[in-house]
């Protein structure tokens, strides 16, 4: 009997499939877009009953391109976007699925952060409030959809609602919970006073078992064998929160490496000992009881070309990609280049922030565009970056995964604008991978997540930065810098008067 593990990958569109054998060698692989629903602007929901249909098919396809039966599977593991809000009742029937880039609650949460609430939360949970943020939605909920509130049975996350959905249980793991800003930290527990905080006193029933994200959350059940293809009992992992699956499947897990993450979200980690303390870092999340991380993201990252791309590409697959790399690679750097504000979606700092080309003149095409969507996207995930250091925290190598890691283009400039060695791990289905390490813990083929690290995780390439144009870069950064911090609050005058 063959033995492989399998990790699903479930972002804000996609949700992937990626069948593994127990060295980390990919033999089957299939994803499927789902459909994003926006009723309202600022609103970005889905249906979570086609979250789990498109899984399924998922799972079908992985195990028929294999050649494999679902029993020669010993282990699944589930990675998920972190925040949002899969809001389920008591008979486990969907009510709402909120994704992370959602902006609906942007009012409310600059409410809560400009209220005496913020003060009380960011010691208990390292965070602030933000709109997508998991607590904040569910209390949007509470005030402005009371009758979703008073059905609520669990409030989940993207992956809990794929793993109730395969074993009937509902669980959460720590790395997602305290990625929402639901645990107390360092304690790595629920706690009331958290939750009153929030103003979600009564909320605490609504809060999944924890589980440890190596640890098995329950065996697949007899219906979801049935739909899936796979064998009834097959040990299902916990999980993880996507960034964390990410950077555990690029081999990041000792203190002081950060793991960048270039997907729809711009994710900027670094791992630690011990909690940083410090209220100007976005957030943070823990996945055992002696490492955490540091987090600093917002919806800025490769998600801006998943837009243009779809919007004036002509296409969308992974040859309308590598057209804008080729384009990218044929624009010299040059001082009289455009840049890109990153904020199509919004941004961390501020909920005004709104995308925009700055710079364009008549002698600029699709390539100078594209080539400034690059760098800005970079330049925004190094703004978090330098958020990180200022706080204190040392980085000294990179690791880079999500689907900019794809781009060899990207990769170099990720290395040139960081001043950073930075390395692509061989499997470019981090997240996936990631979640099958913790597969093959709970199945009993590893004993710890760093043996299977150690086991599973090669890297591909390094890029070292460049510095040729380190002056140019530098520049061009300071004039981003500035343009980033200004323009947001000219759009929100603006508005205001409108």
């Amino acid at each position: 009997m063959t033995r492989h593990l399998l990790g699903i990958d479930a972002g804000n569109t996609v949700v992937k499939g990626v069948l593994f054998d127990l060295e980390g060698r990919v033999l089957a692989r299939g994803a499927l877009d789902g459909q994003s629903r926006q009723p309202q602007p600022g609103y970005v929901e889905r249906d979570i009953a086609e979250l789990w249909a498109n899984a399924a098919t998922v799972i079908r396809r992985c195990l028929m391109e294999a050649g494999v039966e679902g029993k020669d599977v010993i282990g699944i593991g589930t990675a998920g976007h972190g925040n949002g809000l899969y809001l389920i009742d008591r008979d486990d029937q969907p009510l709402i699925g909120i994704q992370s880039i959602d902006n609906r609650a942007a009012g409310l949460a600059a409410e809560l952060r400009a209220s005496p609430a913020a003060d009380a939360l960011y010691p208990l949970c390292l965070q602030r409030p933000w709109p997508a943020q998991t607590a904040t939605l569910l209390l949007w909920l509470k005030q402005n959809r009371p009758d979703l509130y008073a059905r609520a049975g669990t409030a989940f996350l993207c992956k809990d609602a794929l793993t109730l959905l395969l074993t009937g249980n509902r669980v959460s793991d720590f790395s997602d919970m305290s990625g929402a800003g639901l645990l107390r930290l360092p304690e790595r527990r629920y706690d009331e006073a958290l939750l009153a905080a929030y103003g979600l006193g009564d909320a605490a029933g609504l809060l999944p078992e924890l589980v440890e994200s190596e640890a098995s959350a329950g065996g697949v059940t007899a219906s979801a064998a049935a739909a899936t293809g796979l064998a009834e009992g097959t040990p299902v992992a916990a999980g993880f929160f996507d960034i964390i699956a990410s950077m555990i499947g690029a081999g990041v897990n000792t203190p002081g490496e950060a793991a960048i993450v270039a997907g729809t979200w711009s994710i900027n980690q670094v791992v630690r000992e011990t909690p940083l303390i410090d209220n100007t870092i976005f957030h943070a999340s823990t996945w055992r009881p002696d490492r955490y991380v540091a987090v600093e993201s917002s919806a800025t990252s490769a998600v801006n070309l998943e837009w243009f791309v779809r919007e004036f590409g002509g296409g969308h697959g992974p040859a309308a990609f590598e057209a804008c790399n080729g384009l990218v690679a044929s624009v010299a750097p040059h001082p009289e280049l455009p840049l890109f504000l990153p904020f199509l979606f919004g941004a961390s700092t501020h909920p005004d922030a709104r995308g925009a080309f700055i710079g364009l003149a008549g002698w600029h095409g699709k390539a100078e565009m594209l080539h400034a969507l690059y760098e800005g996207v970079v330049f925004e995930h190094r703004r978090h970056i330098e958020r990180l250091r200022r706080a204190g925290t040392e980085i000294t190598r990179a690791s880079l995964s999500g689907g900019g890691s794809r781009s060899p283009v990207w990769c170099q400039m990720f290395a040139d604008i960081l001043d950073l060695p930075v390395t692509v791990a061989e499997c470019q289905e981090t997240g996936a991978l990631g979640a099958a390490i913790a597969a093959g813990v709970a199945a009993g083929t590893f004993a710890t997540l760093d043996d299977g690290i150690a086991t599973m995780v090669r890297q591909a390439a390094q890029y070292q930065p460049r510095t040729a144009d380190r002056a140019l870069v530098e520049a061009r950064y300071r004039l981003y810098c500035g343009l980033a911090e200004t323009m947001p609050e000219h759009w929100k005058r603006y508005r205001e008067g409108a």
